[in-house]
């Protein structure tokens, strides 16, 4: 995780200075001017999640120079089984982005049914088959 902390982190080194580069090549260009930058701070988040993560965390088998792929064999986490949240949140957020087009009302139905879906997904192993 660390590895992947570090290649994140650099990133923000990369698309940042790019981003100032891009803004006065392109004369003040503002999609890319105003994205590129943005790209940077997306990934700094992510990088800096993932070091905070890493931490925390014992070292994983591709922090170590030495390993195998085999070494990163197994259990990857605990994923939730025979779920059918991810299929409510998706047809959701169809629902959402149709209603950008169509009308509020649609949107607001897309985002009051991935709500349910949201909460759903959350608590999913706090009752029936699969409860902890």
């Amino acid at each position: 995780m660390k590895i992947t902390a570090r290649f994140c982190l650099t990133g923000v080194l990369f698309f940042v200075p790019l981003g100032v580069i891009y803004g006065f090549w392109s004369q003040g260009e503002p999609v890319g001017m105003l994205g590129i930058p943005l790209l940077g701070g997306l990934v700094g988040m992510i990088g800096g999640y993932l070091w905070l993560v890493s931490r925390r965390v014992d070292e994983g088998p591709e922090d170590n120079p030495h390993g195998e792929i085999a070494d990163g064999a197994g259990e990857q986490g605990q994923f939730s089984p025979w779920s059918w949240w991810p299929l409510v949140l998706a047809g959701s957020a169809a629902v959402s982005f149709a209603g950008l087009a169509v009308g509020w009302w649609l949107f607001g139905v897309g985002v009051a049914v991935g709500v349910i879906g949201l909460v759903g997904w959350v608590f999913e192993f706090s009752r029936g088959k699969h409860a902890h």
